[in-house]
């Protein structure tokens, strides 16, 4: 049984899903970062730099000994970081560039422990292999809304699965949060992702 309170700086479903299956319960407390705000040279940089304004704006407010763990994925197609789509014609507009092609999901991630104020960050990435979706499967996803409120558009675990016809690299990396990297963060802090098991 976990002593330490594990904290997702994220609104994601997605994420905290991914932690409870992994056997962890965190609790959820949203970091208020404006997105917008921050910028980086790179897709990759840019998702860090998120995960970890995240994650310190969340810990920054935490006194009693907490884990605080920050992410933020973007999709980097054609070297540019695509966060979520700002409207359905924006989602469009993504979806017609993306199929047939591949993009890669950087997903930022950093873990802060509270106790000693250290912090380890690190991207993972993932390299997606758009399918190619017609022009009626497209208007049938975006009107279901599900890729407003998503990086990139596109979920592997939603509405738009049957739409990616394979991923390189780790897929729990794409659905939000690597948790082969988490356990070598945690392990950085000198945390076992055992302990932490609810």
């Amino acid at each position: 049984m976990s002593e330490r309170v594990v904290v997702l700086a994220s609104a994601s479903p997605a994420r905290l899903g991914l932690l409870r299956q992994a056997g962890l319960d965190p609790q959820v407390i949203v970091s208020g970062v404006d997105e917008d705000a921050i910028d980086a040279p790179t897709p990759a940089e840019l998702a860090l730099v998120l995960a970890e304004a995240k994650a310190r704006a969340v810990a920054g407010e935490l006194t009693e000994g907490q884990l605080v763990i920050g992410c933020d994925s973007v999709l980097e197609l054609d070297g540019q970081a695509l966060g979520k789509p700002t409207d359905p014609a924006d989602a469009l507009a993504r979806w017609q560039a993306m199929r047939g092609r591949e993009g890669i999901l950087r997903t930022g991630h950093c873990v802060i422990d509270t106790v000693t104020g250290k912090e380890s960050s690190a991207t993972a990435s993932t390299t997606v292999r758009f399918g190619t979706p017609d022009d009626a499967e497209l208007a049938a996803y975006i009107a279901s809304g599900e890729p407003l409120h998503v990086a990139g558009a596109f979920t592997l675990d939603g509405r738009s699965a049957p739409f990616i016809d394979g991923i390189d690299g780790d897929p729990g990396n794409v659905i939000g949060l690597s948790l082969p990297l988490l356990r070598r963060l945690l392990a950085d802090l000198d945390v076992r992702i055992t302990d932490l098991w609810s």
